[in-house]
């Protein structure tokens, strides 16, 4: 498996070299809304990880692909003598940008960190049970049981230098969600191939080139400079392409996508994206705090929830909020996730009437109101989709009060405990492409070691948590595929989110520049050199 992960990688390295190019320059890139914070392990969230594999890099990568190819790890292996013990080479002759070495040490000190009590990584790495050091370059990682998962569960797991955070006050991941501060979350020092040179939350952050990156010969690494712009307005995003005051737009709105791609000078590429978009609903509480139902709460009925799910139309924001850059959903489950079936897209039609009928037989004929907390800078068309539901569950009676804001602010609502938010919208990508992931954030019952983090919905089943909780050290693949199958099937049963839609995306460009969507969303800028 080693030798056919090396092929693969040395492969789409030559390809990349051999690829047409012109000379190296610097590239302007703006998204809708900034990376939360610099530190790479507090915020599991998709710009914020994106800005991050600039300049950290991870144990095991994930190519264009969607393969695992080595990253600061040149292989890994679970040992023949133990099935619970992973064993990660690390690449020599790395060094940090600040000139440190990196070493076992650091991976040790990384790993640890990032499985700590702040750090939004946690519930990927809850199965490690210990993490020993083997020599400088080799470090052995014990999960509890077998865990064949575990490689996938490293390629957003950013690589620290414990000298530089021991020195700078770093060692304690940024509490983000009660504005906690340290060293990292304003500056960094990662190995990867771009440095920070400045930082202006929410406005602007230039990286430089790192001449002394140790993948140079295997990847294009012919951006000389980043500037990550922070544009809010779609008109402004697209505005600014346009004058050329940038040169590439990752969140292209997608009322200017055909446009785009008919003008001169301009390039859009298009690709579906790793990532659903739904609503969640606390179904625990025993009364909604903005709601005028007083001593019990609607969401607690399953009625209520078919109701929702019934009324509103994913094919009308499809085509009039999305204008076709959207997929709808059944579940939570992207189709390019292990334990995916056709099946779960397969929705009822709309239906006002059958709607209204569940709404009666719960209890609320004339429906309710509560507020629907939504972002507006993190999703394609997010506020759009929002406004968009309102106005669908008004037919059955519901009167949703639409509360959009910036990302900044929403996500905290979410991930306080106890949760500042009853009723949401939120996006879910996959990087591990299994199903566990999904399952272990958005559907256990929140836990300290990060298990269920996101799963604000006070939802909870008993076989289900068995079962999820087996997920990661079933080696026998029809039994884990058949124990995914019947978690599948006790959620959607009784799902306590109303999954909307996959979403696509479009990236949109200068046509001296070809630079393609990956499932991840994610732009790997050291992959590319401009192509005249």
């Amino acid at each position: 498996m080693l030798k056919t992960v090396l092929r693969t990688s040395a492969a789409v390295a030559a390809l990349m070299l051999a690829m047409p190019t012109g000379e190296a320059k610097p590239i302007k890139w703006a998204r809708s809304g900034d990376a939360l914070t610099l530190d790479p392990h507090a915020q599991n969230e998709g710009p914020t990880s994106n800005l991050s594999h600039q300049m950290y890099e991870v144990l095991v990568h994930r190519n264009a692909n969607s393969e695992l190819v080595p990253g600061l790890a040149t292989s890994w292996k679970v040992l023949a003598t133990d099935p619970t013990v992973w064993e990660f080479k690390l690449r020599p002759g790395v060094k940090f940008h600040a000139g440190q070495d990196f070493t076992a040490d650091d991976a040790i000190f990384s790993l640890d960190r990032a499985r700590s009590q702040n750090s939004d990584y946690k519930g990927l790495l809850n199965a490690i049970d210990t993490i020993t050091k083997v020599d400088a370059a080799t470090i052995h990682v014990k999960t509890k049981g077998p865990n064949p998962l575990l490689p996938n569960n490293l390629t957003n797991i950013f690589m620290m230098s414990k000298v530089w955070s021991e020195a700078n006050n770093a060692i304690q991941v940024q509490d983000y969600k009660n504005k906690g501060e340290n060293f990292a979350v304003r500056n960094a020092n990662g190995t990867g191939a771009y440095r920070l040179v400045s930082r202006e939350q929410d406005v602007k952050t230039v990286l430089a080139k790192n001449n002394d990156w140790w993948g140079t010969k295997e990847y294009a690494h012919g951006i000389t400079e980043i500037t990550y712009l922070t544009i809010k307005s779609d008109a402004t995003r697209v505005a600014a392409l346009l004058s050329g005051e940038v040169d590439l737009v990752q969140d292209m709105p997608v009322q200017d996508i055909e446009r785009l791609a008919k003008t001169p000078g301009m390039r859009v590429n298009e690709g579906a994206e790793n990532r659903t978009i739904f609503l969640g609903m606390d179904v625990a509480a025993k009364e909604l705090k903005t709601s005028d139902v007083k001593g019990k709460n609607p969401f607690s009925d399953v009625r209520v929830r078919q109701a929702m799910s019934r009324v509103i139309d994913r094919d009308a924001i499809k085509r009039a909020v999305m204008r076709g850059q959207s997929a709808p959903a059944g579940s939570l489950s992207p189709t390019f996730v292990n334990g995916y079936q056709k099946s779960f897209d397969d929705i009822p039609k709309t239906d006002v009437d059958a709607a209204k009928k569940l709404m009666a037989d719960a209890g609320y004929p004339n429906g309710f109101s509560v507020q629907l907390d939504c972002p507006n800078d993190r999703y394609v068309s997010d506020e759009g989709i929002c406004q968009a539901t309102v106005s669908m569950l008004a037919k059955i009676g519901i009167k949703a009060t639409l509360n959009a804001q910036s990302k900044s602010k929403h996500f905290p609502m979410i991930q306080k405990n106890p949760a500042e938010t009853e009723f949401y919208l939120l996006g879910w990508g996959v990087p591990t492409y299994d199903a566990h992931y999904i399952f272990t954030f958005l559907y256990q019952a929140r836990a300290a070691a990060g298990v269920g983090a996101w799963n604000v919905t006070g939802w909870t089943n008993p076989e289900a948590e068995k079962l999820i909780a087996s997920l990661p050290s079933n080696v026998d693949t029809a039994k884990r595929n058949a124990d995914i199958a019947r978690i599948w099937q006790i959620i959607q049963a009784d799902n306590p989110y109303i999954p909307l839609h996959h979403q696509m995306i479009a990236h949109a460009m200068k046509d001296t520049w070809d630079i393609k969507p990956s499932p991840e969303n994610r732009i790997d800028m050291r992959a590319y050199k401009p192509v005249k």
